[in-house]
């Protein structure tokens, strides 16, 4: 008995002891130099000059921007908050520790589409609590008031929400779906009545179908988003008090008696998640550990492997995170996984070399060359 008690505290203690090898964050995160944790000092100071010289294009005045990139589209307006944008910022972040950064990392910024990676995560959560059953049931068993109810619709499931194939048809909080980003080619007829696509046979970005997404979960939860993200994720894993998560100045629903705001999944019409590069990096290591922090699952494993799998309409899309499983980023292991936002805002994790990776206003087309640099400085080659 006595020797069953030993191997048992043993046992006990070895998982405890496996448990404790991770890394993670206090308050104060802990900043590590190159060369203790094995990677080439010059080719990660290499990686930092890149990203500051590689500033993203895009206007300080980010509703310039805005109305720049969006102004093809038909009756195109701003109705969520928007901010001016800082500068090129970043942290790069192996085992745990932070081991380079630029820029203002405490900055609160825009961030864009990263929004929708927060978002499929509160779907996530949905899903770990039993609230969604599975992510093939019909959206409209859920949602019943009427935005799933035609023919078209009425076959959405939140698989086809969260991978961007539902091709859903309808307006909300006054905007159309078809209004948004439309084909080069034709007009604003041919735009309206386009032949329907079976659902989950086509990709299409889509922020109008992204934000019935966080409607829908809106009435899943029962009540507002940003309350289940603080509570479930970024209060457990250290965040500051400091980011927002704003909806538009019309997205106000009546959720059992009160006055909720829906949330936006980016900030396409302004809106969306505003926060700094350290609460991001925060994120990005909850994914890179399994969903995992200090011992405490807050999402399933489950889950963050589901929102690596390639969609059937779009290899290099999962809920929500864009992959690299097609090898868009040339010489990058396709397991690289990634939230990106507009203006150049990247979490990108790699767990082959156990890095996060955040940069916040950096040129897109020079981003897969950073993160080759801070890659080889990882192989320390």
């Amino acid at each position: 008995m006595i020797k069953k008690l030993l191997l048992f505290v043993l046992s006990v203690y070895a998982f405890t002891l496996h448990a404790q090898q991770n890394y993670f964050p206090d308050a104060d995160w802990q900043i590590k130099k190159p060369e203790e944790l094995k990677m080439n000092k010059a080719w990660l100071d290499s990686a930092v000059s890149f990203a500051m010289k590689n500033e993203n294009k895009v206007e300080r005045d980010l509703r310039i921007a805005n109305m720049k990139s969006y102004s093809r589209e038909p009756g195109y307006k701003i109705v969520g908050p928007m901010k001016e944008r800082g500068g090129p910022a970043g942290l790069v972040i192996k085992n745990g520790y932070i081991v380079a950064q630029w820029g203002d990392v405490n900055r609160v910024d825009m961030t864009f589409s990263v929004t929708k990676s927060y978002l499929s995560t509160v779907a996530g959560l949905a899903v770990d609590n039993g609230l969604i059953k599975n992510v093939n049931d019909k959206v409209g068993g859920y949602v019943w008031d009427g935005s799933f109810e035609s023919a078209h619709n009425s076959k959405i499931t939140w698989h086809h929400l969260l991978n961007q194939s539902s091709d859903w048809n309808g307006s909300l909080f006054g905007l159309d779906d078809w209004a948004d980003r439309p084909p080069k080619e034709g007009g604003i007829d041919e735009w309206k009545n386009r032949k329907l696509l079976e659902p989950g046979t086509n990709y299409e970005y889509n922020d109008v179908r992204v934000n019935l997404l966080a409607y829908s979960l809106l009435q899943v939860w029962r009540k507002p988003l940003p309350v289940v993200l603080k509570e479930k994720i970024m209060d457990p894993i250290g965040a500051s008090t400091t980011w927002r998560w704003y909806g538009y100045e019309n997205s106000y629903v009546i959720m059992d008696g009160l006055t909720v705001q829906s949330v936006s999944g980016g900030g396409h019409h302004g809106g969306g998640i505003f926060i700094n590069t350290y609460d991001h990096a925060r994120f990005g290591l909850l994914f890179l550990r399994n969903g995992k922090w200090k011992g405490q699952q807050l999402l399933s494993e489950k889950w963050i492997n589901a929102v690596q799998q390639p969609s059937t309409a779009n290899k290099s899309y999962g809920y929500l995170w864009w992959l690299n499983a097609e090898q868009s980023w040339k010489g990058i292991s396709p397991k690289v996984y990634y939230a990106a936002g507009f203006g150049g805002n990247y979490i990108i994790i790699d767990k082959e070399h156990d890095l996060v990776v955040v940069t916040r206003w950096m040129d897109d087309s020079k981003v897969a060359d950073l993160l080759r640099l801070i890659i080889q400085s990882a192989e320390n080659k």
